[in-house]
């Protein structure tokens, strides 16, 4: 899958005064922080316990299939919390050939809503989840034939358990990429 981070910054070589040096300029691109943040986010995922709470979903169009390709970056412990506090208590443990698909769709299909401009709700097929150190990587597809404008996408993923949530989404359609923060009071963005 294609990387979905906003350009970088560019570099430049210009001549410096006549002298036949060459000096290296960096021009700043605020979406050159992009790429060290969600490293910085990777990097610290791997303590046991921390004091953020982020999500990171790649959404990216294929045009073969015509559905959105989607992958939700998810801490475990996280999503075991939610789950348990949407199922009277009752105690998750999330691994890679559990018993737990089911939940985890019921989940995701609760908190992931993409509706057009006609505000129909997409359909989304559930493909599965696999574990990667304190993480769960969560994917599912969602079919999508019409125009993106007009359309909104709402990701309340753990924001009924934390707070400080903020689910970040970097999507790809067709040549155009956009990321969007989610977080309470701002838990929908138009497309």
């Amino acid at each position: 899958m294609e990387s979905c981070f906003l350009n970088k910054g560019i570099r430049e070589e210009r001549e410096e005064g006549g002298k036949g040096e060459k000096r290296k300029e960096r021009k700043f691109s605020p979406s050159a922080l992009l790429p060290f943040l969600l490293s910085s986010l990777l990097l610290t995922s791997f303590i046991p316990n921390h004091d953020y709470h982020v999500s990171v979903t790649q959404m990216q169009y294929n045009p073969a299939s015509r559905s959105f390709e989607v992958s939700v970056r998810i801490f475990t412990d996280d999503l075991e919390k939610a789950l348990s506090q949407s199922h009277s208590n009752q105690r998750f443990v999330i691994k890679d050939n559990d018993q737990n698909d089911r939940f985890v769709e019921e989940y995701i299909r609760k908190s992931f809503v993409l509706t057009d401009s006609q505000k129909n709700i997409a359909a989304i097929k559930y493909i599965g989840k696999e574990q990667e150190a304190d993480a769960t990587w969560v994917y599912f597809e969602i079919p999508f034939q019409r125009p993106l404008n007009g359309s909104r996408l709402s990701n309340v993923t753990l924001m009924e358990v934390f707070d400080d949530q903020v689910n970040m989404t970097n999507i790809k359609f067709q040549s155009e990429k956009k990321t969007f923060l989610f977080k309470k009071g701002q838990t929908s963005h138009q497309l």
